[in-house]
């Protein structure tokens, strides 16, 4: 089975392309388990869904929460629309790794619409939408969200890595719309809130 390490052609060079770009390191694989989830929601579908949309998306989509590309001032960074800056700058990147560039605009449209607020316009907009919450939710947010901690102004404590996760156990599901990504929530809901209930037991509160 093809992996992401063994990618040929443009595909290669966009994952090569955003190993060196996805700063700090852990934010790289969260391209490749995104993308990974998009396909088993795709295989869902009875209509077409086009694959090299969905990996131009997931692997571009994040271009402006990287550092380098990021505001480092703390100030800049809480005006700071990294959607936006992504599709300003995600077709350059997709046209350097040699991406077919009749697909370029469908992928921009899919990373437009992809945040929890967006109102996906395609199939795989919508697809990208739904994967994308699947990562707010169980272990991997919880992974995700701790590393933020004195990376983010947003986070400084665990304390501040708690209300994030007890903000997403709340606010995430009811946003997901697909029947498949539904399913696929189930577990991540109930790991998360096991986690929390934890958290909150073995630390009472004292967290910050």
């Amino acid at each position: 089975m093809e992996t992401f390490e063994t990618y040929q052609g443009w595909r290669g060079a966009l994952v090569k392309r955003i190993r060196t770009e996805a700063l700090p390191p852990e934010k790289f694989s969260h391209q490749a388990r995104l993308y990974a989830l998009t396909q088993e929601i795709a295989a869902s579908f009875t209509e077409p869904v086009d694959d090299d949309v969905l990996f131009g998306a997931t692997w571009v989509h994040d271009l402006g929460v990287f550092l380098g590309h990021r505001p480092s001032e703390p100030e800049a960074l809480k005006r700071w629309n990294s959607t936006a800056y992504t599709v300003a700058h995600a077709g350059e990147v997709l046209r350097e790794c040699g991406f077919p560039e009749e697909k370029i605009a469908a992928v921009i449209e899919c990373i437009r619409t992809h945040e929890a607020y967006g109102e996906p316009t395609t199939v795989e907009g919508t697809i990208l939408r739904d994967a994308d919450l699947l990562e707010q939710l169980g272990a991997v947010a919880v992974m995700r969200t701790t590393a933020k901690i004195e990376q983010d102004t947003r986070f400084i404590t665990f304390a501040d890595a708690a209300r994030s996760l007890d903000k997403a156990l709340a606010t995430v599901p009811p946003q997901i719309r697909l029947g498949k990504t539904k399913e696929l929530a189930e577990p991540r809901i109930a790991a998360l809130r096991s986690f929390l209930d934890s958290l909150q037991q073995e630390s009472g509160g004292l967290l910050d």
